[in-house]
């Protein structure tokens, strides 16, 4: 492979790709979205060269090897229909793993530090649905014990044993306010409804159960921001030939799609880059355009993912051109936007968004979507669902949603997560319909005639995954 290695030196002989001065973002998450999403906006704001990030990583620690040694650069390729686009994107600045408590602590304890920024699953979070602390959670019931042993004098801070990554925020965050080190807003990008909110109920309540005083500081001094992301980036190789051809030699490069989308509601008491600058948008009410984009772009990759993978397909282009998987996509569509404000356009979106899902060199594997997918239902399906019955109707194309779940669900198709017990256990009932929807949505469960349309729905769906496995098609 020709090309130069990524490293501040080759870069700074390249020219043209300035780096940031210091860190001032700290980053939970590090992984490939994250990448091709926050790191790729603050490096286009106007104000760059204030605005360093660095980035801890979640489960694995593979991805801070790989880009220590690159300095923090990568390339983003931009894969079109007709061609790539490769830059270098230089905001990352330091590349640690998630045990690197010193680090954390020491930069949050740092007064330069304004924000961090989380890209955390539905799942990773170990809330309750609610957005609690989930004491029945293995992990985050340990997380709480280690807290309170350690701030309690048990221990020292940077040497504690902790697995999730909110407890290791809240020890960070016990640092700042030891030190004195002022206010900080906490941004989760993720596919939660208010998740700015919901991330705030659940950290302080989990600091509520560790520090009464770290409770009452973080009431004052910590905002927390909501946020809608929109950027399809899959777990996949990038074309080292494009990359060659930019003259980079890359371990570990990032694809994504040309679209990106990032919507911001809540306050910055410490700054903030100027993302306006790179295309995001600062917004009073975020609702009206995280339920387009959880409805629309992931609640459609849930379905593709549920019926596509049972009818035999890889990737989302590939599913959303089968006309079973697009018009399960279609009628959740029709529901979905039934409770969309008017001044929320979705008619070009829903456009967009087949092309996007249609472009053939992103190859987002279904099997990737489908994780957490219990957690996704209850963001996802359920919510529409729930909107549709208050509003006296039966569910119909959210039902037929649910019921693509059931049916991935019944042929053991999802990856385990922290629901499989519960789930497994719903499935094994006499009901299982009515056990199922009680686990992603009480309120659906408990309406006659909301059952019944999922009942019909899933025999449907059931039907069309036997008919396509008795045409060769599995």
């Amino acid at each position: 492979m020709t090309g130069v290695r990524l490293d501040s030196a080759a870069l700074a002989g390249r020219g043209g790709v300035s780096r940031p001065r210091r860190v001032r973002i700290v980053h939970l998450g590090l992984g490939n979205f994250h990448r091709a999403h926050q790191a790729w906006y603050t490096a286009h704001a106007a104000d760059a060269e204030e605005w360093g990030i660095a980035a801890f990583t979640g489960r694995s620690p593979v991805q801070a090897r790989l880009l220590q040694a690159q300095d923090g650069l990568y390339t983003l390729t931009v894969r079109a229909p007709r061609g790539d686009a490769v830059e270098v994107v230089p905001s990352i600045l330091e590349a640690h793993d998630a045990s690197r408590l010193d680090r954390l602590i020491e930069l949050l304890s740092d007064p330069a530090v304004a924000l961090v920024t989380l890209t955390v699953t539905e799942a990773g979070y170990r809330l309750r649905p609610g957005g609690t602390f989930d004491a029945d959670d293995p992990l985050a019931q340990r997380d709480l014990e280690e807290l309170v042993h350690v701030l309690g004098g048990g221990g020292t801070m940077t040497d504690a044993a902790l697995q999730t990554p909110l407890g290791r925020l809240l020890i960070g965050l016990e640092a700042r306010r030891r030190t004195g080190a002022g206010p900080i807003a906490i941004v989760p990008c993720d596919n939660i409804p208010a998740n700015g909110s919901y991330l705030a109920r659940g950290l302080l309540d989990f600091a509520g159960r560790v520090s009464p005083d770290l409770a009452a500081w973080m009431m004052t001094e910590v905002a927390f921001v909501s946020t809608s992301v929109d950027r399809i980036t899959p777990r996949a190789d990038a074309d080292d030939e494009a990359i060659a051809r930019a003259g980079w030699i890359d371990a570990s490069p990032v694809v994504t799609e040309p679209f990106s989308d990032w919507v911001l509601s809540g306050a910055f008491p410490a700054g903030r880059p100027a993302w306006e600058t790179a295309g995001a948008r600062l917004v009073d009410d975020i609702e009206p355009w995280e339920n387009r984009k959880l409805w629309l772009l992931n609640g459609a990759h849930s379905i593709l993912a549920f019926t596509g993978l049972a009818r035999g397909h890889e990737t989302v282009a590939s599913a959303i051109s089968d006309p079973v998987c697009r018009g399960l996509v279609e009628d959740f569509w029709a529901e979905a936007v039934v409770h969309l404000p008017h001044a929320i356009e979705h008619q070009d979106y829903r456009r967009d968004l087949v092309e996007r899902f249609a472009n053939p060199r992103i190859q987002h594997r279904l099997h990737q979507i489908a994780g957490d997918a219990t957690a996704k239902v209850r963001f996802r399906f359920a919510p529409v669902a729930e909107r549709t019955v208050r509003n006296g109707a039966v569910p119909r194309g959210s039902a037929r949603a649910l019921a693509s779940w059931i049916a991935a669900v019944r042929a053991d198709l999802l990856p385990s997560d922290a629901t499989s017990e519960a789930v497994a256990s719903a499935a094994a009932s006499a009901d299982d319909v009515t056990a199922l929807l009680h686990v992603v949505s009480p309120l659906v469960a408990a309406h006659p005639r909301s059952v019944a349309a999922v009942r019909a729905a899933s025999s449907a769906v059931a039907g069309a995954v036997s008919g396509a496995a008795a045409r060769g098609q599995r």
